[in-house]
């Protein structure tokens, strides 16, 4: 894994877009196979969890950006 420096909002968000659009790379194609199947239960099960690989990205890093209280 690769250490990225976050000084700023502006260097967080960055780093959100970059590993968003790395997340979502990795994990289209069983989006865009449930699409394609038109298989309703499966496209809500990968964009379920599309979206909690990003929110936990996420999380993870502002909780390093958060001090211990």
């Amino acid at each position: 894994m690769e250490t990225t420096t976050i000084e700023s909002r502006s260097d967080f968000a960055q780093w959100a877009i970059e590993r968003a659009r790395a997340i979502v790379a990795d994990q289209a194609s069983d989006l865009a196979v449930a699409a394609r199947d038109c298989n309703e239960e499966e496209i809500a099960r990968t964009a379920h969890a599309l979206g909690k690989a990003i929110s936990e990205a996420l999380i993870e890093v502002f909780d390093g950006l958060v001090p211990d209280e």
